[in-house]
């Protein structure tokens, strides 16, 4: 009897015992192993491991292709006569081609299958980054028709790849801003492996897009040259050559026209735009790979969206406020008075001390948000989320570049002259940095991390929804809408007798709110004054401050703008 019970409690017996019956031969344990793991082995477990092979697969592939790419690029920074830029233009356009073919066959046939979109992720594709997708790709279409119409005027000396690679870039850059838009949220059920594939190719080209971006001060060094030689002409100066432009600038000189010098000036101002549209994309576009094959339940599909109100917050919005009228103030003095190619003294020192004013104030309230959250004890929102973890991840990787850029800044001061009171300002603008972006950071994550507030008379009403949606009750329309009158009366009857903690959050974070956005603002149309001031430049080099200030400056830009989003959603959950 004993032996019956063993015999029915292991599954698959039959297939065991026949596998003990033949010699023994290892090859052919290891196969039948194999067999019964196939064979016997619960569907769960298959997908799982499906899904795990597809995204290794895929990840591998992505993996190569940026390999190639930075092999590409690295050869041309470092070997300008094996490979030049034109071979690295070359290259990023298949990679475009190979995946606007991917996004025209998803766009066209994956998504329409039937069956294909059953599940959507609520928390992917917020508004405000599809917006931003939507702005930064306008901007960069634009980049791009700044740099046809240079290369154009001086087509008698440019290569006619220079007209046909940003051609290709203005289609790729519209085709995936409305793939974006439109199927961001998408958790795709058919044709797994090919989806991941093109979405982890795609990723592959908006990094090496936005690594090219960095790397490549060519065109920039060609206009800066140019325009320096301008200014010393004027002055009655011997005109500056440079050791690799020297020749190409005497041939290819920008015509004394209107036209000519607004492409210039545009290409240097929307440049930035373009290295942070790269990013979005990518961050967008891991989300989809992640959301792959993932079947949500009704458990982790919010039955209230808590929506966005300004009720209860004075001092936030009023110190928010201050702060971007004073910015927009000292925003628009830099850009009067830079218009040379060296901007003043006193014009530096007045950008600093805003931001040596406004860094203290911020981490302050980071710190008190963040000690508000360890008082509350509120308990921590364990469900698996992507949208959230990959939040968590942006955060921390973008501050790395302006915690990044700050500590070149303080090796480059304490090195030359910090006594003087502009070094003084700029060490203490990038110590304050450091220290504001932990901060915030450490309060933005955990909020993130908490469970929404629910007031008191709302979790019945939210226990029956998830009742019923688990009973599969159908309620009539008449019936929801007395319901959902009911919630919101609930809802706004306890508002106003929030907690003074929970005040303090809202206040804080709309703050931090305002704060982000006037940062973002100065840093992303023109406020530069890290390239600027000339102390890096001089103490690293041209190049080398280039290259770090263009890897740095988009990850700050990106930053701030990441960061309004999970301070909205602290807000909102408070």
């Amino acid at each position: 009897m004993s032996h019956s019970g063993k015999q029915v409690s292991r599954p698959c017996h039959h297939c065991k015992s026949r596998s003990a019956s033949v010699p023994t031969d290892t090859s052919k344990i290891h196969y039948e192993k194999f067999w019964l793991y196939r064979h016997c082995s619960s569907v769960q477990q298959r997908d799982r491991q499906a899904q795990k092979a597809g995204q290794l697969f895929s990840g591998l592939l992505a993996m190569n292709v940026v390999f190639l790419g930075s092999a590409f690029i690295s050869s041309m920074i470092f070997n300008q006569v094996a490979i030049s830029l034109v071979d690295v233009w070359i290259l990023l356009s298949i990679l475009k081609v190979l995946c606007l073919c991917w996004i025209i066959s998803y766009l066209l046939g994956t998504s329409r299958q039937p069956h294909a979109v059953l599940y959507r992720d609520s928390h992917a594709g917020a508004i405000w980054i599809r917006g931003s997708v939507l702005l930064f790709g306008s901007c960069s279409v634009l980049l791009n028709v700044f740099h046809i119409g240079y290369s154009t005027i001086l087509i008698h000396c440019k290569s006619r790849v220079e007209i046909v690679f940003p051609s290709i870039d203005i289609l790729f850059i519209c085709t995936q801003a409305y793939f974006l838009w439109h199927h961001s949220k998408d958790c795709i059920q058919v044709q797994h492996n090919f989806t991941r594939c093109g979405l982890m190719l795609t990723i592959a080209t908006n990094l090496l897009l936005w690594l090219l971006a960095v790397t490549n001060d060519t065109l920039h060094m060609e206009i800066q040259s140019q325009l320096r030689e301008v200014d010393q002409r004027l002055e009655g100066k011997a005109p500056f050559s440079h050791p690799y432009l020297c020749n190409e600038t005497a041939l290819c000189t920008c015509p004394d026209t209107a036209i000519c010098k607004v492409f210039q000036k545009g290409y240097i101002l929307l440049y930035p735009f373009n290295t942070e549209y790269c990013l979005i994309c990518c961050s967008m576009i891991y989300v989809m790979w992640k959301n792959v094959g993932r079947r949500i339940s009704h458990d982790h599909v919010p039955h209230i969206k808590p929506k966005f109100k300004l009720q209860g917050v004075v001092f936030g919005p009023l110190l928010g406020a201050t702060a971007v009228i004073a910015g927009i103030c000292i925003f628009m003095m830099y850009q009067i008075q830079t218009t040379g190619l060296v901007p003043s003294r006193q014009v530096l020192m007045m950008y600093y001390s805003y931001y040596v004013v406004l860094l203290p104030v911020m981490s302050v309230g980071a710190v008190i948000g963040t000690i508000i959250h360890a008082l509350e004890k509120k308990e921590l929102d364990t469900l698996k989320n992507p949208t959230r973890s990959l939040d968590v991840i942006l955060l921390m990787g973008a501050a790395l570049g302006q915690i990044g850029m700050s500590y070149f800044s303080i090796v480059a001061l304490v090195a030359s002259d910090p006594r003087d009171l502009l070094n003084s300002l700029i060490l203490s603008y990038s110590v304050l940095l450091i220290f504001q972006n932990i901060t915030q950071n450490v309060f933005i994550i955990d909020g993130l991390h908490r469970q929404r507030f629910t007031p008191p008379g709302k979790e019945e009403d939210i226990k029956d929804q998830n009742h019923d949606t688990h009973n599969h009750r159908r309620v009539s329309m008449t019936e929801l809408g007395q319901e959902i009158r009911k919630a919101s009366q609930s809802y706004i009857h306890s508002y106003s007798h929030l907690s003074w903690k929970r005040r303090a959050l809202r206040e804080i974070s709309f703050f931090l709110v305002l704060c982000n956005i006037i940062l973002w603002v100065m840093q992303t149309f023109g406020g530069h004054p890290v390239f600027e001031n000339g102390l890096e430049k001089s103490f690293y080099g041209y190049s080398t401050w280039f290259a770090i200030v263009n890897f740095g400056l988009p990850l700050g830009v990106f930053y701030h703008m990441h960061s309004v989003g999970g301070l909205l959603e602290v807000y909102v959950t408070a």
